[in-house]
């Protein structure tokens, strides 16, 4: 019998699409807002890293998220991200949106997600992932629980998870050991 690690690393070397949810996953899930209405989010920087060097790798990334922010506009340019979907009530609409468009299969697309309304999307994709502070309930419906919390390098651990399984990690890498 092949032991979890082996069937996790099976799982992402197949990875083409990584979709992830915002709040609670790439922030710690807090709301602040200004005295405008104007919502603030905290990102990780090594989230950020992990995501650029995915694309760099050639794994695609988008998100999709329930809520709408203007910060996330600015946080996925900052980053590269091109597909954004926002104030998005049914995300496996979506979902077969992206699919579609990308011509992948459910075992080719990850998600992460952190409660209940990412229940849906967990069950459909190929490798499902929640944060480890995510929703209780998620927990049996992943493929992966991160040893970090959501906005706290969960999304780097993921990237590493990824990049290693697939041996792209130390060419994406080499740049910084050379220098």
């Amino acid at each position: 019998m092949r032991s979890v690690e082996a069937r996790i690393r099976a799982h992402a070397r197949k990875i083409r699409l990584l979709l992830l949810d915002i709040d609670g996953v790439l922030t710690d899930g807090g709301v602040v807002m200004d005295d405008r209405g104007d919502e603030i989010k905290r990102f990780h920087v090594r989230d950020g890293q992990g995501i650029r060097l995915l694309m760099e790798a050639g794994i695609e990334v988008a998100f999709i998220t329930g809520r709408s922010s203007r910060v996330v506009e600015h946080r996925a340019k900052d980053l590269g991200v091109r597909r954004v979907y926002q104030n998005v009530k049914n995300k496996l609409d979506v979902y077969h949106e992206i699919k579609t468009a990308m011509a992948l299969k459910d075992n080719e697309i990850a998600y992460v997600g952190d409660d209940i309304a990412d229940l849906p999307l967990m069950r459909r994709v190929g490798f499902p992932v929640t944060v480890q502070d995510g929703w209780k309930e998620l927990r049996r419906e992943s493929r992966y629980v991160t040893r970090r919390r959501g906005g706290e390098g969960a999304i780097r651990e993921l990237a590493e998870l990824l990049l290693k399984a697939q041996r792209k990690w130390k060419e994406v890498t080499q740049k910084y050991y050379q220098q």
